[in-house]
């Protein structure tokens, strides 16, 4: 199978296409969208990997499907197209780099200038329906991004995972924390992040990181 992707995330995961697996999870996306509304635009499906060679990654960030209102998911976890209103996650994550990094809060949520400097940022899920939360999980979108997070923990080193939650803590099985960072905190959104987001202070700890390895950090 054909599957458009960056070309050194298609070398990396190029075992999985075949699979029976991936062959199912790819007729369910096609009927999906052909019958519903479903989010992110179908261009936009691979859009965290096309924004962020697998060999240029830095740091993930882990969320759990895409938003699910229209015009809100653009392909990047937590991430909204430019003019569209902040989700509360997103605020509460502006919040903390605000006061982590002394820097003022943006105005756009649109997270593409951090791909393009070494940030993953993956939804565990990469497809839903409009207005239903999680009407995609359990379709093989999980199996393949697992693999996506085993492949990057097993080929490379000095990756920073940001996983926030509990969703994205049981990530923390796939990865090789003698050669990574992996900082976990509860969940940005408004119900948890008081309850230890607001403080963690990732943000910089990442770009410590980064630095202390020799890697540029990250504008935030």
């Amino acid at each position: 199978m054909h599957v458009k992707i960056e070309q050194s995330w298609n070398s990396l995961l190029k075992d999985q296409w075949d699979l029976p697996y991936f062959a199912n999870l790819v007729d369910f996306v096609k009927h999906e969208y052909a019958t519903k509304t479903i989010f992110p635009p179908a261009s936009k499906i691979f859009a965290a990997f096309d924004s962020c060679p697998a060999d240029k990654v830095k740091v993930v960030i882990i969320g759990q499907d895409p938003y699910h209102g229209p015009g809100q998911a653009n392909g990047l976890c937590f991430s909204v197209a430019p003019g569209i209103p902040l989700p509360p996650s997103l605020i509460n994550i502006f919040k903390e780099i605000s006061d982590d990094m002394g820097k003022p809060m943006p105005q756009s949520g649109d997270l593409s200038r951090w791909a393009a400097q070494g940030v993953l940022l993956l939804n565990a899920t990469l497809t839903v329906e409009a207005h239903r939360a999680a009407s995609h999980q359990g379709q093989g979108w999980e199996t393949f991004t697992d693999c996506v997070i085993s492949r990057l923990s097993s080929k490379y080193q000095g990756i920073v995972f940001l996983l926030w939650g509990n969703y994205a803590i049981s990530k923390k099985r796939l990865i090789d924390e003698t050669k990574h960072l992996v900082l976990t905190s509860v969940h940005p959104s408004p119900l948890s992040a008081y309850r230890g987001f607001i403080g963690c202070r990732h943000f910089s700890k990442a770009n410590q990181y980064l630095t202390s390895i020799g890697k540029t950090p990250i504008e935030w």
